[in-house]
């Protein structure tokens, strides 16, 4: 018995400096890119505690490097108060937004102040807020609305570069300690990931940041943890027991402690240095291995930050300089027009190559035959493009004097590019379209929009795969999707077992996406996400729809002549009866719970406007809340209207509302007004 408890101590002891060891050596690998052992060496020791703990599993603990990706897949996120709010920043576009921002820094500390800044790379992910007790990992929690967000621990536990435990050799291991930071995902795997899912024929993800945010927030942390995401960490929330009197101090801080910190942060005495520093940096942030998308200006001093305060949306020591937004010459060397999925056919400009933003453009929107001749835009011209974050870039104007003669005008094809059929333009509108209701184009661009985002929400069917699909006539219309079954989705070129397994798991569920989604991924002619949401709460059941007469229609807040007809006109046929039918059949919801009149009607009366992304929620979704609460959603600002509500790259919309004196609200505002 004695040997036995010898032994059991032996182990504990053996585990101990094996987790130890490992830990330090993710710490040089992840952190700071400086491995000291092989990576076969760093496997042998994974593996000799792995086996360990399989005959030991009373001596496994969640702070383990064996626990970092956990086996169990979450049922959905929790909603975690942060100890301390995560505030957003206010933005300066120009050095004269800039020298602004400093004189009020100015004016708030006294013109005698002595000022430092301290300049950090703005990175262009999802903030996140870490929390330790005692030097242990217990949450990782979405920066969400700033003062709630989802608990995404299992998640930010498979990245690497997150220390599960603070190092102990540094000079204080807090009791408490709130760390917030930036999760992103590196350029290199950002297009792995993109490569991988074109070979399987999914849908490519927009950009690194959408990345990110989506791979933090699956469900299954396996998931998570094939992304191979990264983290920088910028500062603190909540802490104890430690003392710190500059912003480059508290940094210097947290990467003793294994935290890792961009080290391309600079500290400036004047504001001119500054703004220097980041308007040269626009060019240089291609250089890098990830994507910013500005800097970031804070006071240094901590007791100054505390004396400035905050604004009642943004801390008044700090601010974020946006990159403007990129214009390039170019010369548009033909007119391509393709047809959408209503059957409206839509120029594009094909451009000679050119590098803007930090990507390479070889084509631009050019909308309708109007945009075309109100810009003169011929085939030939020398053009500027402009581009602005992920946006598609657009024609701004034709560079006239570069003109030769020798350029062809633009003429709108009179038959479709597709099927042959009839190209009309109806009048009063501004598109051209085809209106051969089975012109194979159309069915194909329905397919991809019956399975979109805001429709049915499919992922893994992208257009290779409904391509292969519709080529195998495996799928004929949108109802086939539902009964497709393993051995017929492993037939499509490039489809491996487990993207067919995930492609049928999202299909099934699909079918619970209801009335609302249903009726926009119809592709029911007029009827955009809005209004499908209107027409599902207040009918309740697609058979009530099919039987409402125009009239019925237009009794509803925003709905129109042409919606009501649309959807009178779409039921009246037999073939889309029948469709709905074996929908219905093969088990997809055609049902929306009916909305009733909320005691709390909050907004009624007022109108939004919304602009930019928001953090938390889709536009839809923030649709979806006011309209609850009986407000109204436009998609134009006026005089009339109420609020604006504004996220991130918010534009015009924002421009129009300042200059109109519309109330303007940002997502933590708004988020507040529902709650109370």
């Amino acid at each position: 018995m004695e040997n036995k408890r010898e032994d059991i101590g032996q182990i504990v002891d053996e585990i101990a400096a094996l987790r130890k060891q490992l830990q330090y050596h993710t710490y040089r690998y992840y952190v700071l890119d400086d491995p000291e052992i092989e990576d076969s060496q760093f496997d042998m020791l994974m593996g000799r505690l792995i086996e360990l703990e399989t005959a030991y599993p009373d001596l496994i603990t969640i702070d383990s490097p064996t626990q970092r990706v956990g086996g169990i897949v979450a049922g959905g996120f929790k909603s975690v108060t942060h100890l301390s709010p995560m505030r957003s920043l206010g933005n300066a576009f120009s050095a004269e937004e800039l020298m602004a921002f400093h004189n009020r820094v100015q004016s708030g500390l006294g013109v005698e102040a002595k000022i430092q800044y301290i300049v950090e790379l703005k990175m262009d992910g999802l903030a996140i807020n870490l929390t330790y007790e005692k030097g242990h990992l217990v949450s990782g929690v979405t920066r969400g609305n700033g003062n709630q967000g989802e608990d995404v621990t299992s998640n930010i536990r498979t990245i690497k570069s997150v220390p599960l435990i603070l190092h102990s050799d540094a000079t204080t291991i807090p009791p408490l300690l709130e760390v917030r930071g930036e999760v992103y995902m590196p350029k290199k795997e950002f297009e792995r990931l993109n490569r991988e899912r074109e070979e399987a024929g999914e849908a490519l993800l927009a950009n690194p940041r959408n990345a990110a945010a989506g791979s933090l927030r699956q469900l299954d942390p396996k998931i998570t943890a094939d992304r191979a995401l990264d983290i920088f960490v910028y500062g603190i929330g909540v802490y104890t027991g430690v003392e710190l009197t500059t912003h480059g101090q508290m940094l210097e801080y947290l990467n003793q402690l294994g935290l890792k910190i961009n080290s391309q942060y600079k500290i400036f005495e004047t504001i001119e240095d500054v703004i220097t520093y980041c308007t040269n940096f626009a060019e240089k942030r291609y250089e890098l291995p990830y994507d910013i998308d500005g800097m970031v200006i804070k006071v240094n001093d901590l007791a100054s930050q505390q004396f400035l305060g905050y604004t009642a949306k943004d801390p008044r020591w700090a601010i974020a300089y946006k990159f403007p937004a990129e214009q390039a010459i170019t010369v548009v060397e033909d007119i391509f027009v393709g047809l959408g999925r209503t059957g409206v056919l839509t120029p594009t400009a094909i451009l000679r190559p050119v590098r803007v933003a930090g990507s390479t453009i070889s084509r631009a929107t050019l909308h309708n035959l109007d945009y075309i001749e109100e810009k003169d835009i011929r085939i030939g011209d020398t053009v500027i493009i402009h581009k602005a974050g992920e946006v598609i870039p657009k024609v701004l104007s034709v560079v006239l004097e570069k003109r030769t003669g020798e350029e062809i005008p633009f003429v709108m094809p009179e038959i479709c590019p597709e099927c042959g059929g009839k190209v009309v333009r109806q009048e009063g509108e501004a598109a051209h379209k085809c209106v051969n209701p089975h012109c194979p184009a159309l069915f194909r661009e329905g397919l991809v929009h019956f399975v979109s985002r805001d429709a049915m929400n499919i992922d893994g069917l992208g257009p290779a795969v409904l391509n292969a699909l519709v080529d195998t006539n495996l799928v004929k219309d949108v109802a086939d999707l539902y009964q497709l079954a393993m051995e017929q989705v492993l037939t499509v070129p490039r489809m491996a077992q487990k993207s067919a397994e995930n492609l049928l798991t999202a299909i099934e569920f699909s079918k619970q996406a209801g009335l609302a989604r249903l009726l926009f991924a119809l592709g029911i002619r007029h009827v955009g996400v809005k209004a499908a949401g209107i027409v599902a709460r207040h009918f309740g059941d697609i058979e009530d729809v099919k039987k409402a007469s125009a009239e019925d229609l237009l009794q509803l807040d925003e709905i129109g002549a042409k919606i009501a007809e649309s959807i009178v006109a779409y039921f009246a046929e037999e073939e889309n009866i029948e469709l709905v039918e074996r929908l219905r059949s093969a088990g997809v919801k055609t049902t929306e719970e009916k909305q009733a009149i909320e005691e709390n009607q909050l907004f009624a009366g007022k109108t939004f406007v919304l602009t930019g992304t928001l953090d938390t929620m889709s536009r839809t979704q923030a649709s979806d809340i006011i309209q609850k609460l009986g407000g109204k959603v436009s998609g134009s600002v006026s005089k009339k209207t109420s609020y604006v509500l504004a996220g991130a790259e918010a534009g015009g919309k924002l421009d129009k509302a300042q200059q109109l004196g519309v109330e303007v609200l940002d997502e933590e505002q708004f988020m507040k007004m529902v709650r109370e």
